[in-house]
């Protein structure tokens, strides 16, 4: 088994295995002409080299998480066949890496939760924290299990400020899967950069990390900025496998916020950029 997580000895790398045909990166894996013995093969390939990059986290989703608002629409998945793309790679994943890194379940179902728990993973990354679903958080407290709570909403529309909305919509989430039985102590937020955020709300987000974090009670903070949207628009439109260099210029000043897990698809670069930005902060 993986070793535990131990907050403030340094910044986790969480690698993203996308087994979606749809992902907004262009880094889905269950492409339309693979058997799903072959899609469980890529996802295992990806991360195993992850894993052998410095990643300690892989997150499994199965279900494109890309906002609406700014990607246009795109049609839901069944719990049922979620699973039947998450749940082999997880168990996969769990099997051959699990003592080398954590398995995650990208997921706001509870029934897909709860399988993929069952097949080895052992945090919960809800997007929705789980607030359309509260079975991610009952099936987060029956295995004991990490629950990632992160802010999300449709629209960019903030009346009462971006900072603010995030840190009450947070706190409300927390109160609630503690509420479901998840102990304080297995919880991490997310700010939820990109999600019903324009580039000016998520520049602020960032910019005030460690004032978030605080506000929050010192919670352990997961920040994802990989590839995003507003990297792009920073960067001149560059495309979404174009932003490596806008990433992890994002990651390193979020190690310098306080963040305790990054999220990216670009393990290899990334894992280079948090040696380094934690030796200076983790001195």
């Amino acid at each position: 088994m993986a070793p535990p997580l131990a907050w403030g000895s340094k910044t986790y790398l969480m690698g993203i295995v996308n087994v979606t045909p749809d992902s907004f990166s262009g880094d889905g894996i269950a492409l339309q002409d693979r058997s799903i013995e072959e899609i469980v093969a890529a996802a295992l390939a990806q991360a195993r080299a992850f894993v052998d990059a410095g990643a300690e986290i892989i997150d499994v989703g199965a279900e494109s998480t890309r906002p609406r608002s700014a990607y246009g629409d795109h049609p839901e998945i069944d719990a049922e066949a979620e699973a039947a793309l998450a749940v082999p790679v997880v168990r996969a994943i769990a099997e051959e890496l699990g003592p080398r890194a954590m398995v995650s379940i990208d997921t706001s179902k509870g029934s897909v939760a709860a399988a993929a728990l069952e097949a080895g993973a052992t945090i919960v990354n809800d997007v929705w924290a789980a607030r359309r679903d509260p079975g991610t958080a009952g099936a987060t407290a029956e295995h004991d299990a990490h629950l990632v709570l992160m802010h999300n909403q449709e629209g960019a529309d903030y009346p009462d400020g971006v900072f603010d909305t995030v840190v009450r919509e947070l706190g409300e989430a927390v109160g609630h899967a503690i509420g479901r039985g998840v102990p304080r102590e297995r919880l991490i937020v997310d700010p939820g950069i990109g999600f019903g955020k324009g580039t000016d709300e998520n520049l602020e987000l960032l910019h005030r990390l460690g004032e978030l974090k605080s506000a929050l009670g010192g919670l352990p903070l997961l920040v994802g900025t990989s590839r995003k949207r507003f990297i792009g628009a920073l960067l001149d439109g560059a495309a979404p496998d174009d932003r490596v260099e806008g990433t992890a210029a994002t990651v390193a000043l979020a190690i310098a916020a306080g963040a305790d897990i990054v999220r990216v698809h670009d393990v290899a670069h990334i894992a280079r950029t948090r040696r380094v930005a934690d030796a200076i902060i983790r001195r």
